[in-house]
Protein backbone atom coordinates (compact mmCIF):
# COMPACT_ATOMS: atom_id res chain seq x y z
CA UNK A 1 0.00 0.00 0.00
CA UNK A 2 1.40 3.40 -0.98
CA UNK A 3 1.85 5.91 1.82
CA UNK A 4 0.28 9.21 0.83
CA UNK A 5 2.00 12.16 2.52
CA UNK A 6 -0.18 14.31 4.78
CA UNK A 7 -0.35 17.70 3.07
CA UNK A 8 -2.74 19.18 5.62
CA UNK A 9 -1.39 22.32 7.28
CA UNK A 10 -2.73 22.82 10.81
CA UNK A 11 -3.45 26.27 12.15
CA UNK A 12 -1.58 25.41 15.35
CA UNK A 13 0.41 22.36 16.48
CA UNK A 14 0.95 22.22 20.23
CA UNK A 15 1.95 18.56 20.11
CA UNK A 16 5.03 19.40 18.04
CA UNK A 17 6.20 21.89 20.64
CA UNK A 18 5.66 19.46 23.51
CA UNK A 19 7.54 16.71 21.68
CA UNK A 20 10.60 18.95 21.38
CA UNK A 21 10.79 19.73 25.12
CA UNK A 22 9.05 16.69 26.59
CA UNK A 23 11.89 15.46 28.85
CA UNK A 24 12.19 18.85 30.57
CA UNK A 25 8.45 19.27 30.93
CA UNK A 26 7.85 15.78 32.28
CA UNK A 27 10.69 16.16 34.77
CA UNK A 28 9.50 19.46 36.21
CA UNK A 29 5.84 18.42 36.39
CA UNK A 30 6.89 15.31 38.27
CA UNK A 31 8.91 17.44 40.69
CA UNK A 32 5.91 19.66 41.45
CA UNK A 33 3.87 16.57 42.25
CA UNK A 34 6.59 14.95 44.35
CA UNK A 35 7.11 18.21 46.27
CA UNK A 36 3.32 18.73 46.62
CA UNK A 37 3.84 22.38 45.65
CA UNK A 38 0.46 22.66 44.00
CA UNK A 39 -0.68 26.25 44.63
CA UNK A 40 1.78 29.15 44.62
CA UNK A 41 4.99 28.20 46.38
CA UNK A 42 8.56 28.00 45.07
CA UNK A 43 7.70 27.24 41.46
CA UNK A 44 5.47 30.30 41.19
CA UNK A 45 8.03 32.50 42.92
CA UNK A 46 10.74 31.29 40.53
CA UNK A 47 8.61 31.95 37.45
CA UNK A 48 7.59 35.41 38.65
CA UNK A 49 11.24 36.35 39.12
CA UNK A 50 12.21 34.95 35.73
CA UNK A 51 9.30 36.57 33.88
CA UNK A 52 9.82 40.08 35.25
CA UNK A 53 13.52 39.86 34.41
CA UNK A 54 12.62 38.73 30.90
CA UNK A 55 10.18 41.62 30.50
CA UNK A 56 12.49 44.23 32.04
CA UNK A 57 10.17 45.16 34.91
CA UNK A 58 10.58 45.17 38.65
CA UNK A 59 7.74 42.80 39.54
CA UNK A 60 5.53 40.07 38.12
CA UNK A 61 2.50 38.57 39.82
CA UNK A 62 1.20 35.24 38.59
CA UNK A 63 -2.57 34.77 38.53
CA UNK A 64 -5.14 32.25 37.38
CA UNK A 65 -5.69 33.45 33.79
CA UNK A 66 -5.40 36.42 31.46
CA UNK A 67 -8.88 37.72 32.18
CA UNK A 68 -8.19 37.91 35.89
CA UNK A 69 -4.86 39.56 35.13
CA UNK A 70 -6.69 42.46 33.46
CA UNK A 71 -9.37 42.62 36.14
CA UNK A 72 -6.95 42.61 39.07
CA UNK A 73 -4.63 45.13 37.41
CA UNK A 74 -7.52 47.54 36.91
CA UNK A 75 -8.75 47.07 40.46
CA UNK A 76 -5.23 47.65 41.78
CA UNK A 77 -5.16 50.90 39.79
CA UNK A 78 -8.32 52.08 41.53
CA UNK A 79 -10.83 51.37 38.77
CA UNK A 80 -14.34 50.70 40.05
CA UNK A 81 -18.04 51.54 39.84
CA UNK A 82 -18.79 54.85 38.16
CA UNK A 83 -15.56 54.84 36.15
CA UNK A 84 -15.07 54.38 32.42
CA UNK A 85 -12.23 52.46 30.80
CA UNK A 86 -11.46 52.97 27.12
CA UNK A 87 -10.40 50.04 24.97
CA UNK A 88 -10.90 48.74 21.41
CA UNK A 89 -13.72 46.65 19.92
CA UNK A 90 -11.49 44.26 17.93
CA UNK A 91 -10.30 42.05 20.74
CA UNK A 92 -11.47 38.96 22.61
CA UNK A 93 -14.27 39.64 25.06
CA UNK A 94 -11.95 38.90 27.99
CA UNK A 95 -10.54 42.42 27.64
CA UNK A 96 -13.87 44.16 27.99
CA UNK A 97 -15.52 41.78 30.45
CA UNK A 98 -12.60 42.32 32.82
CA UNK A 99 -13.48 46.01 32.79
CA UNK A 100 -17.12 45.27 33.54
CA UNK A 101 -16.15 42.92 36.38
CA UNK A 102 -14.56 45.86 38.21
CA UNK A 103 -17.91 47.67 38.13
CA UNK A 104 -16.64 50.16 35.55
CA UNK A 105 -18.17 50.86 32.15
CA UNK A 106 -16.59 49.80 28.87
CA UNK A 107 -16.04 52.52 26.29
CA UNK A 108 -14.69 51.76 22.82
CA UNK A 109 -12.61 53.70 20.32
CA UNK A 110 -11.96 52.61 16.76
CA UNK A 111 -8.68 51.24 15.47
CA UNK A 112 -6.06 52.41 13.04
CA UNK A 113 -6.53 50.59 9.71
CA UNK A 114 -2.82 49.91 9.30
CA UNK A 115 -1.66 48.91 12.78
CA UNK A 116 -5.06 47.41 13.76
CA UNK A 117 -4.47 48.79 17.26
CA UNK A 118 -6.07 51.69 19.13
CA UNK A 119 -6.28 54.80 16.95
CA UNK A 120 -4.70 57.38 19.22
CA UNK A 121 -6.05 60.18 17.03
CA UNK A 122 -9.54 59.33 18.32
CA UNK A 123 -8.63 58.93 21.95
CA UNK A 124 -8.97 62.45 23.32
CA UNK A 125 -12.44 62.89 21.81
CA UNK A 126 -13.55 59.73 23.64
CA UNK A 127 -12.51 60.99 27.08
CA UNK A 128 -15.14 62.06 29.59
CA UNK A 129 -14.95 63.18 33.24
CA UNK A 130 -15.63 59.54 34.16
CA UNK A 131 -12.63 58.15 32.25
CA UNK A 132 -10.32 56.46 34.74
CA UNK A 133 -8.04 54.29 32.61
CA UNK A 134 -6.93 53.47 29.08
CA UNK A 135 -6.63 49.84 28.04
CA UNK A 136 -4.78 49.41 24.73
CA UNK A 137 -4.46 45.90 23.31
CA UNK A 138 -1.27 44.70 21.64
CA UNK A 139 -3.26 42.82 19.02
CA UNK A 140 -1.79 39.81 17.20
CA UNK A 141 1.55 40.44 18.92
CA UNK A 142 2.10 43.95 17.53
CA UNK A 143 2.57 46.67 20.17
CA UNK A 144 0.08 49.50 20.32
CA UNK A 145 1.41 53.04 19.81
CA UNK A 146 2.19 53.58 23.48
CA UNK A 147 3.96 56.96 23.58
CA UNK A 148 0.99 59.12 22.52
CA UNK A 149 -1.30 57.02 24.73
CA UNK A 150 0.95 57.71 27.70
CA UNK A 151 1.14 61.41 26.85
CA UNK A 152 -2.65 61.69 26.90
CA UNK A 153 -2.84 59.68 30.12
CA UNK A 154 -0.27 61.87 31.84
CA UNK A 155 -2.01 65.07 30.76
CA UNK A 156 -5.40 63.82 31.98
CA UNK A 157 -4.29 61.94 35.09
CA UNK A 158 -5.34 58.53 33.77
CA UNK A 159 -4.08 55.04 34.45
CA UNK A 160 -2.76 52.88 31.60
CA UNK A 161 -3.09 49.10 31.75
CA UNK A 162 -2.23 47.30 28.50
CA UNK A 163 -3.39 43.87 27.41
CA UNK A 164 -0.37 41.88 26.25
CA UNK A 165 -2.14 38.52 26.04
CA UNK A 166 -0.88 38.03 22.48
CA UNK A 167 2.41 39.87 22.80
CA UNK A 168 4.88 38.03 25.05
CA UNK A 169 8.30 39.50 24.26
CA UNK A 170 7.05 42.21 21.89
CA UNK A 171 8.99 45.48 21.84
CA UNK A 172 8.00 49.07 21.21
CA UNK A 173 10.80 51.49 20.36
CA UNK A 174 13.47 49.09 21.64
CA UNK A 175 11.80 48.48 25.00
CA UNK A 176 9.55 45.66 26.12
CA UNK A 177 5.84 46.47 26.17
CA UNK A 178 5.77 45.94 29.95
CA UNK A 179 7.92 49.03 30.42
CA UNK A 180 5.07 51.31 29.32
CA UNK A 181 2.17 52.33 31.55
CA UNK A 182 1.14 51.32 35.04
CA UNK A 183 0.82 47.59 34.34
CA UNK A 184 0.78 45.08 31.50
CA UNK A 185 -1.23 41.88 31.61
CA UNK A 186 -0.59 38.51 30.01
CA UNK A 187 -2.47 35.32 29.32
CA UNK A 188 -0.67 31.99 29.26
CA UNK A 189 -3.54 30.10 27.65
CA UNK A 190 -2.05 27.02 25.93
CA UNK A 191 -2.16 28.49 22.42
CA UNK A 192 -0.28 31.68 23.34
CA UNK A 193 3.34 32.29 22.36
CA UNK A 194 4.20 31.45 25.96
CA UNK A 195 1.50 28.97 26.88
CA UNK A 196 0.85 26.92 29.97
CA UNK A 197 -0.78 23.49 30.04
CA UNK A 198 -3.99 24.95 31.38
CA UNK A 199 -5.10 28.45 32.34
CA UNK A 200 -2.66 30.97 33.80
CA UNK A 201 -1.85 34.67 33.58
CA UNK A 202 0.36 37.40 35.01
CA UNK A 203 0.65 41.13 35.60
CA UNK A 204 3.99 42.92 35.33
CA UNK A 205 4.63 46.35 36.78
CA UNK A 206 7.26 48.66 38.24
CA UNK A 207 4.77 49.93 40.83
CA UNK A 208 5.23 48.14 44.15
CA UNK A 209 1.81 49.18 45.42
CA UNK A 210 0.04 47.78 42.36
CA UNK A 211 1.91 44.50 42.77
CA UNK A 212 1.06 44.38 46.50
CA UNK A 213 -2.64 44.90 45.84
CA UNK A 214 -2.75 42.25 43.11
CA UNK A 215 -1.04 39.73 45.40
CA UNK A 216 -3.75 40.36 47.99
CA UNK A 217 -6.60 40.35 45.49
CA UNK A 218 -5.53 37.04 43.91
CA UNK A 219 -5.53 35.28 47.30
CA UNK A 220 -8.69 36.30 49.15
CA UNK A 221 -7.27 39.67 50.20
CA UNK A 222 -4.85 38.20 52.68
CA UNK A 223 -1.48 39.54 53.76
CA UNK A 224 -0.58 36.36 55.62
CA UNK A 225 -2.40 33.20 56.59
CA UNK A 226 -5.85 33.95 58.01
CA UNK A 227 -5.25 37.72 57.99
CA UNK A 228 -7.29 39.48 55.30
CA UNK A 229 -6.78 43.19 54.73
CA UNK A 230 -9.53 43.31 52.10
CA UNK A 231 -11.98 40.98 50.41
CA UNK A 232 -10.37 39.44 47.39
CA UNK A 233 -10.76 36.51 45.01
CA UNK A 234 -9.39 33.06 44.34
CA UNK A 235 -7.18 33.87 41.34
CA UNK A 236 -4.00 31.97 42.13
CA UNK A 237 -1.65 30.31 39.64
CA UNK A 238 -0.94 26.66 40.37
CA UNK A 239 2.53 25.22 40.71
CA UNK A 240 2.39 22.96 37.67
CA UNK A 241 1.58 25.87 35.35
CA UNK A 242 4.37 27.98 36.87
CA UNK A 243 6.89 25.16 36.46
CA UNK A 244 5.86 24.54 32.84
CA UNK A 245 6.12 28.25 32.07
CA UNK A 246 9.62 28.44 33.56
CA UNK A 247 10.76 25.72 31.17
CA UNK A 248 9.09 27.26 28.15
CA UNK A 249 10.29 30.78 28.92
CA UNK A 250 13.84 29.64 28.16
CA UNK A 251 12.74 28.82 24.61
CA UNK A 252 10.56 31.87 23.99
CA UNK A 253 13.14 34.03 22.20
CA UNK A 254 13.97 31.21 19.82
CA UNK A 255 10.31 30.56 19.11
CA UNK A 256 9.74 34.28 18.55
CA UNK A 257 12.61 34.41 16.05
CA UNK A 258 11.03 31.54 14.13
CA UNK A 259 7.65 33.29 14.11
CA UNK A 260 9.27 36.44 12.77
CA UNK A 261 11.02 34.47 10.03
CA UNK A 262 7.74 32.79 9.13
CA UNK A 263 6.00 36.17 8.93
CA UNK A 264 8.74 37.55 6.70
CA UNK A 265 8.39 34.55 4.39
CA UNK A 266 4.62 34.95 4.20
CA UNK A 267 5.06 38.64 3.37
CA UNK A 268 7.63 37.96 0.65
CA UNK A 269 5.33 35.40 -0.97
CA UNK A 270 2.11 37.42 -0.72
CA UNK A 271 3.30 41.00 -1.13
CA UNK A 272 2.59 41.15 -4.87
CA UNK A 273 -1.10 40.28 -4.49
CA UNK A 274 -2.98 43.61 -4.55
CA UNK A 275 -6.17 42.11 -3.08
CA UNK A 276 -4.38 41.26 0.17
CA UNK A 277 -3.51 43.63 3.01
CA UNK A 278 -0.55 42.31 4.99
CA UNK A 279 0.38 43.16 8.59
CA UNK A 280 2.05 46.54 8.91
CA UNK A 281 5.84 46.50 9.12
CA UNK A 282 7.72 49.46 10.60
CA UNK A 283 10.84 50.23 12.61
CA UNK A 284 9.05 51.37 15.78
CA UNK A 285 7.69 47.98 16.74
CA UNK A 286 8.85 44.40 16.95
CA UNK A 287 5.86 42.10 16.60
CA UNK A 288 6.02 38.58 17.95
CA UNK A 289 3.37 37.43 15.45
CA UNK A 290 1.11 35.49 17.75
CA UNK A 291 -1.35 35.68 14.86
CA UNK A 292 -0.50 36.31 11.21
CA UNK A 293 -3.68 37.87 9.85
CA UNK A 294 -4.14 39.07 6.32
CA UNK A 295 -7.15 41.06 5.14
CA UNK A 296 -8.98 40.12 1.99
CA UNK A 297 -12.41 40.70 0.43
CA UNK A 298 -14.79 37.73 0.29
CA UNK A 299 -12.89 36.32 3.24
CA UNK A 300 -15.35 33.54 4.00
CA UNK A 301 -15.11 32.19 0.46
CA UNK A 302 -11.32 32.27 0.58
CA UNK A 303 -11.35 30.50 3.93
CA UNK A 304 -13.70 27.81 2.64
CA UNK A 305 -11.42 27.11 -0.32
CA UNK A 306 -8.39 26.86 1.92
CA UNK A 307 -10.22 24.50 4.26
CA UNK A 308 -11.20 22.31 1.31
CA UNK A 309 -7.53 22.18 0.36
CA UNK A 310 -6.44 20.99 3.80
CA UNK A 311 -5.27 24.33 5.20
CA UNK A 312 -6.64 25.36 8.57
CA UNK A 313 -7.19 29.06 9.29
CA UNK A 314 -8.84 31.22 11.94
CA UNK A 315 -10.78 34.46 12.20
CA UNK A 316 -9.81 36.93 14.93
CA UNK A 317 -12.45 38.24 15.46
CA UNK A 318 -15.61 37.82 13.34
CA UNK A 319 -17.93 40.02 15.45
CA UNK A 320 -16.60 43.26 16.98
CA UNK A 321 -17.41 43.57 20.67
CA UNK A 322 -19.81 46.49 20.28
CA UNK A 323 -22.01 44.30 18.03
CA UNK A 324 -22.02 41.33 20.41
CA UNK A 325 -25.34 40.59 22.15
CA UNK A 326 -23.51 40.92 25.47
CA UNK A 327 -23.08 44.66 24.79
CA UNK A 328 -26.45 45.45 23.29
CA UNK A 329 -27.13 47.63 26.34
CA UNK A 330 -24.49 50.07 25.06
CA UNK A 331 -26.76 50.74 22.05
CA UNK A 332 -23.88 50.89 19.60
CA UNK A 333 -25.10 49.91 16.16
CA UNK A 334 -23.32 49.21 12.92
CA UNK A 335 -20.97 51.91 11.64
CA UNK A 336 -20.18 52.96 15.20
CA UNK A 337 -16.58 51.82 14.64
CA UNK A 338 -16.26 51.34 10.88
CA UNK A 339 -12.60 50.37 10.74
CA UNK A 340 -12.99 47.57 13.29
CA UNK A 341 -16.17 46.41 11.55
CA UNK A 342 -14.46 46.29 8.15
CA UNK A 343 -11.56 44.35 9.58
CA UNK A 344 -13.95 41.84 11.16
CA UNK A 345 -15.28 41.09 7.67
CA UNK A 346 -11.87 40.81 6.03
CA UNK A 347 -9.38 39.37 8.53
CA UNK A 348 -8.11 35.83 8.00
CA UNK A 349 -5.51 34.25 10.26
CA UNK A 350 -3.06 31.93 8.51
CA UNK A 351 -1.19 29.05 10.18
CA UNK A 352 1.45 30.43 12.54
CA UNK A 353 3.51 28.50 15.06
CA UNK A 354 7.28 28.07 15.50
CA UNK A 355 7.42 24.56 14.12
CA UNK A 356 5.95 25.50 10.73
CA UNK A 357 8.22 24.47 7.86
CA UNK A 358 9.13 26.55 4.84
CA UNK A 359 7.38 23.98 2.68
CA UNK A 360 4.17 24.42 4.66
CA UNK A 361 4.37 28.21 4.42
CA UNK A 362 4.97 28.00 0.68
CA UNK A 363 1.98 25.69 0.32
CA UNK A 364 -0.25 28.04 2.32
CA UNK A 365 0.88 31.07 0.33
CA UNK A 366 0.24 29.38 -3.00
CA UNK A 367 -3.19 28.22 -1.84
CA UNK A 368 -4.03 31.76 -0.68
CA UNK A 369 -2.94 33.13 -4.05
CA UNK A 370 -5.10 30.63 -5.93
CA UNK A 371 -8.10 31.16 -3.65
CA UNK A 372 -7.96 34.95 -3.88
CA UNK A 373 -7.75 34.78 -7.67
CA UNK A 374 -10.65 32.33 -7.85
CA UNK A 375 -12.95 34.42 -5.63
CA UNK A 376 -12.04 37.63 -7.42
CA UNK A 377 -12.82 36.18 -10.86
Amino acid sequence: MTNIPDTRVPYLDLKAQYSAIRPEIDKVVSKVIVDSAFIGGPFLKAFEEEFCQYCGTAMAVGVSNGTDAVRLALLACGVGPGDEVITVPNTFIATSEAITMTGAKVKFVDIDPQSRNMDVRLLEAALTPKTKALLPVHLYGRPADMNPILEIAKAKGLRVVSDGAQAHGARYRDRGIGQYGDATTFSFYPGKNLGAYGDAGAVITDDAEIARKIRMLRDHGRTKKYEHEIEGFNCRMDGIQAAVLSVKLRYLDGWTELRQKHAARYCSLLRDIPEIQLPLEDSDTSSVHHIFAIEVDRRDEVQAQLQAGGIETGIHYPIPLHLQPAYSHLKLGRRSFPVAEAMAQRALSLPMFPELTNAQIDRVAEAVRSSVRATAA
